[in-house]
């Protein structure tokens, strides 16, 4: 027989034995559980949009697909260009803008014997090599013009209408800076004795720096020099805007760009240099190379040198440098190449049948022809899809 008397007594005492927690206890325990529960929820879906960002990047487009297309008249004669999404066309006689529907934005006649094109973000720059007149456009329409008063030799544009001019004189070689209407901003000359002639000019995006490639001899020696001029606050205090420069010996630098306002790079015959600062550049990686490089090419962060292929049955080898100076890919590939781009994650190789397309990380996303003739490919702002010209038409195309 059960005590009832000893049996409650023994629960309450068991009741007593048990830890109590308390209120502020129990809150606390419930905030942990749901901070907890939030990484987790986190934690799975990050690795799901890696998982899928690591399928997008690595998905391979078949075919492409003709979304839209427009009739155009474009003349056989006009050169073509890529113009920030929309189509650049030039010949002797003049210029033209379209959009993507092939309609006209703005339209320049000239008469040129030999126009010359540099283009920087949306604005370009087209002067006639030996001529006098430079006109300055954006895709809206024209910014102005700029007469001088000696033969153009060579001319590169800034994102804001600054136009560099190298302008020829009988003893000296003179290197204007014009604002897009026409005003003189500063100028200053060269001469073979004391800094050689100029053969490569290039402007920073902001107009405040510009970089020119010389070339000299030094006591019967061949010399290059690539220097640096600041037209900004920094500048003013260095004699003839120049603050820094390397010097090169027995070698030609005939092409140097910048990439943004503080990356700039140089090619020469057996280097690519990269210099990095937006008052003072200064040198941070030299590549040299033993091949005979056959084309450049650019784009915001990339720069790509071609050569012909010596270790494998395709004919040619592009090296992708990131502008920091790092040799990122190097690919090979086998079409015979009209152009090369680089825009966003993508490097585009193509010619008027064929194009082959990898992303940076060098995984071929395609590999395949084009239904009609294509003059020129224009990437634009959705992913795969491009701007095709053709000698009859304009065709919108998506990758699938």
């Amino acid at each position: 027989m059960v005590n009832v008397r000893d049996y409650l007594k023994k629960r309450e005492k068991r009741e007593n034995d048990i830890p109590k927690v308390s209120y502020r206890e129990k809150i606390k325990s419930h905030k942990f559980t749901i901070f907890y529960r939030t990484i987790l929820v986190i934690i799975l879906v990050s690795a799901i949009a890696a998982a899928l960002l690591i399928q997008w990047k690595n998905k391979v487009y078949t075919e492409n697909i003709v979304v839209s297309s427009v009739e155009t008249n474009l003349t056989q004669d006009a050169r073509l260009l890529p113009f920030a999404g929309y189509l650049l066309s030039y010949s002797k006689d003049g210029a033209e803008c379209m959009d993507t529907k092939g309609r006209a934005v703005w339209n320049q006649t000239f008469e040129m014997q030999n126009p010359m094109v540099d283009i920087c973000q949306n604005v370009v720059a087209i002067g006639d090599y030996n001529g006098r007149t430079i006109y300055v456009m954006n895709t809206g329409g024209s910014l102005g013009s700029i007469t001088t008063n000696r033969p153009i030799r060579n001319l590169c544009v800034a994102s804001n209408g600054v136009v560099a001019v190298v302008l020829d004189d009988t003893d000296v070689t003179l290197i204007y800076l014009y604002d897009s209407q026409g005003n003189e901003l500063v100028h200053f000359r060269t001469t073979m004795k004391e800094s050689g002639y100029p053969v490569s000019v290039s402007i920073s995006p902001s107009g405040e720096l510009v970089c020119v490639s010389y070339l000299f001899v030094d006591s019967g020696q061949m010399k290059s020099s690539v220097a640096f001029y600041n037209f900004g606050a920094v500048g003013q205090n260095s004699t003839d805007n120049y603050v820094s420069g390397y010097d090169y010996l027995n070698t030609i630098v005939p092409f140097t760009r910048f990439l943004d306002n503080k990356s700039v790079f140089a090619v020469s015959d057996d280097r690519v240099m990269f210099y990095g600062g937006s008052q003072k550049p200064v040198s941070i990686a030299e590549n040299l190379v033993s091949d005979d490089i056959q084309s450049i090419y650019y784009g915001d962060e990339y720069v790509g040198l071609v050569f012909h292929s010596t270790e494998s049955s395709n004919k040619y080898r592009l090296d992708v440098y990131h502008k920091s100076g790092e040799l990122t890919q190097q690919i090979e590939f086998d079409i015979e190449y009209s152009d090369i781009l680089f825009h966003e994650d993508q490097i585009i190789i193509y010619n008027e049948i064929e194009c082959c397309i990898y992303n940076t990380s060098g995984v071929q996303k395609y590999a395949g022809n084009f239904e009609k003739s294509a003059r020129v490919l224009i990437p634009l702002n959705s992913s795969y899809n491009y701007m095709v010209v053709t000698p009859d038409s304009i065709d919108t195309i998506e990758l699938k």
